[in-house]
């Protein structure tokens, strides 16, 4: 097996050298680990598999030091994974692997299948209570029951621009979130259940559409489900004084979708003072824009 101080590729550190770099970074001095820090992540993403035995150390803080370098690498890659998808692919891209991807800009670690899993557990209760011969709503009293009040999904009203109500990931763990992923997340069961649902950002809100050849009904998705019919909708504008096209209750794209998650967590970022948050953000909003 290689030394820490043969794997170095960028400078050359004796193993007394390298002893000492761990040394500091158990110091819980927060001066010490910045400089301690940078010099780690000089030598690029290779130092997380210098770094991965000390997470699970007897010793706290070099446990937490040694996670949250290889968290920021983690989050770099997420960063250059999910700029690299926004760019390939064209308007209607994958919702579902575009949500997994910005997830993984915060939370690089999470893992993805068993998310995947949880929304395909979702879906098979709803499949089992869905009779294939019901009328849209109540397919979707079916859906709404479940979903909001069994499983206790909601708007997070107490703090609605909290970052965490942004990401799938979060939303799923903690059952709450903002208009816009709650959305999300029922047009992704809809998907697995071969629901004619798409999602219509109109200004201020975000809510979807049950759209069949007989039947429209809206879906107010952080208000636990609460059904719409257009006319609520125009009044739902005309009070907001919003012009009335025909636009607003179109449905949008799945770019468009994440254009719109991303700017919100651009001014999230923006209010809590983060610039390095920001900047990231920003990122995204120019690949999503192109």
């Amino acid at each position: 097996m290689s030394s820490p101080a043969a794997m170095l590729s960028t400078e050359k550190l004796s193993a007394g050298e390298w002893a000492a770099l761990l040394n500091l970074l158990a110091d819980d001095d927060p001066a010490v680990y910045r400089i301690i820090r940078k010099k780690i992540v000089s030598y690029g993403p290779e130092v997380t598999g210098w770094l991965r035995p000390h997470t699970i150390s007897s010793d706290p803080i070099l446990r937490r030091h040694a996670l949250d370098i290889i968290g920021h690498f983690g989050r770099q890659r997420g960063d250059d994974e999910f700029l690299a998808f926004c760019l390939k692919h064209g308007e209607e891209f994958d919702l579902e692997k575009g949500a997994w991807l910005l997830a993984q800009t915060a939370y690089p670690t999470i893992n993805v299948e068993a998310y995947q899993a949880l929304l395909d557990d979702y879906a098979g209760e709803l499949r089992k209570r869905i009779d294939s011969g019901s009328s849209a709503k109540q397919t979707l009293a079916v859906l709404n029951r479940y979903l909001f009040k069994e499983l206790g999904f909601g708007g997070n009203e107490a703090n609605y621009y909290d970052p965490e109500n942004s990401y799938l990931n979060r939303v799923l763990d903690r059952r709450t979130g903002n208009a816009i992923n709650l959305s999300l997340l029922c047009l992704l069961l809809a998907r697995r259940l071969r629901l004619p649902v798409v999602g219509i950002g109109m200004p201020g809100h975000f809510i979807c559409r049950y759209q069949s050849s007989s039947e429209e009904i809206y879906i107010d998705a952080f208000n636990r489900g609460q059904l719409l019919t257009k006319a609520d909708c125009v009044q739902y504008l005309q009070r907001g004084k919003y012009s009335l096209t025909e636009d607003f209750l179109s449905p949008v794209s799945a770019r468009r979708t994440f254009m719109r998650i991303c700017s919100n967590l651009h001014q999230i970022y923006s209010s809590l003072g983060q610039a390095q948050e920001v900047t990231r953000l920003k990122r995204y909003l120019v690949a999503l824009a192109r």
